[in-house]
This record gives C-alpha cells, structure tokens and sequence, in this order.
C-alpha cells in the first residue's frame, strides 16, 4: 500500500476545486472538490447517473467546466486541450473498450507512443535512420509493456480477436504508453467474472507500484471498489455525497441509503 502518511506537506497531483458543469439547464456536476495524490488508489462511485464520467471528461479536457478549477501536477488546466492534458500526463480508459480492433495488440500499444515521437514526419516519409532507430525503440518498448500485463504472447494476434479480459489490459498498456502519472480507469472491472476481477485489483496494484503512479478510477464493483481503493468519493446527483476510506463509506448512512443499499 503507497505511504501517503506525508500527504499534508505534499501537494496532490490532481487537485480539484468547487468543479461544476452545466449542460442547458442541467446541471451534471456541482461543487466538486476531490484531491488525488501520489502513489494513490482512489475510487469514484455512484449510482448510474451520478455524473462519473463527465468528471473524467472534464479531467480530460473532453468537455470544458462551466465553473471550478482543476490542477494537476500544481498547474491549472484551464484552456487545456485533450491532447495537452495527455502528454502533461493523465491517460485514461473507457467504460466501453476503445481498441483499434483491426491492428494487431502490438501496434495498439504503439499508438500510445505518438505523444513521445522523435522525429518529423518528414523523416518518416524520406525513412532516415532517425526513423528506424526511433521505431526499433518503440517496438521494444511495447513489448515490455505488454511482457508486464502479460500480453506478449497475443503481440501479433488483432486487437478484437482478444478474449474481453486480455483487451481490458490491452487498453490499459495503451493508457500506460503515454508515460502518465495519473491513470483514470472507468469501469475496468465492467464484464469480468470474479476470477478476472479478483486479478484485475492484483494487476492495478501492480501498475501503481511499477510505474509509480496514482490512480482514479469509476466502478460499480463493490469488492474490488472496496478491496482496493485508499480513498473513495462518493457522488449523486452531480454533487459529492461523501468522501473518507473505505470503511467510513460503508458505515456511511447517506452512502448506504442513496448507493449502497441495507
């Protein structure tokens, strides 16, 4: 378990302030305060409709905020684009897998290099030396990544002939490709059998302690949300509900009337 005993004299790396969003009339997300620091797990629950996701659209610039801050690594994103908060490092999966289905897994991987390129394309296109020493080292570096998630084996099979699990950690290398230092997952226990769950949490606690990160993540899986996560943020309704460890959630009478059930 990360040591987070320093916590009031570090600065978080995701620090998030009275955030909201409106869409019309609506409002999907309100006053949301949540910090995230280093070498972290950190849950974000709710009930369908809770406003999860459109807080990880925001974190990743996908939708802009109609109020609030948002930090990360002590900057403001403000006016951030989707690709700027990617290469400053906040990488993330989906609730639905989005793999490149026609590629093989190797080159899925590979895809999540294209923010660390060191040459131009018009180095690629005249086939310099440049670009194959850079292409020789990414290919390496996609294989290790792989050997890690225990995918080396599938590196030249199509990204959609994978078994549902195997692609969950295929999207997950992609996400680690771009060297973030913080990994939202949404959903990644989404349509795993408690087999694939249980490695699952072993393989989340591992890419934290790896590659020295912190982790966000969304799920509805209350054994792993709960097995896991330092820390947990409950949402409902677009407005944090509660916020503590996972026993304080539990024993928590408005989670357990608005989410958990008796």
């Amino acid at each position: 378990m990360a040591d987070n005993t320093d916590k009031n004299v570090k600065a978080p790396v995701l620090d998030v302030q009275d955030l909201g969003i409106d869409f019309g009339g609506l409002t999907a997300v309100n006053d949301l305060n949540m910090q995230v620091y280093d070498g972290e797990i950190v849950g974000l629950i709710g009930p369908n409709g809770a406003g999860k996701t459109t807080v990880f659209n925001l974190l990743t610039k996908v939708y802009k905020p109609t109020r609030g801050k948002i930090y990360f690594d002590g900057k403001d994103t403000a006016g951030k684009s989707v690709v700027d908060i990617n290469k400053a490092g906040i990488a993330r999966t989906f609730q639905n897998i989005r793999l490149f289905g026609n590629l093989t897994v190797l080159d899925n991987v590979k895809t999540g290099f294209h923010n660390v390129i060191p040459y131009s394309p018009i180095t690629a296109i005249l086939r310099l030396p440049k670009y194959f020493n850079s292409e020789k080292e990414i290919n390496e570096k996609a294989m290790d990544l792989l050997k890690i998630m225990e995918l080396d084996k599938y590196a030249d099979y199509k990204a959609s002939n994978l078994p549902y699990g195997a692609q969950r950690r295929l999207e997950i290398a992609r996400a680690l490709a771009t060297n973030p230092k913080l990994l939202l997952l949404d959903e990644p226990a989404a349509g795993m059998n408690p087999q694939e769950t249980a490695e699952l949490m072993d393989m989340i606690r591992f890419v934290r302690d790896h590659f020295k990160i912190a982790v966000l993540l969304i799920e509805h899986d209350m054994k792993l949300v709960m097995g896991i996560c330092e820390r947990i943020t409950v949402l409902n309704y677009g407005m944090m509900l509660a916020q503590g460890t996972p026993e304080e959630i539990q024993s928590n009478p408005e989670v357990i009337k608005a989410y958990l059930g008796d």
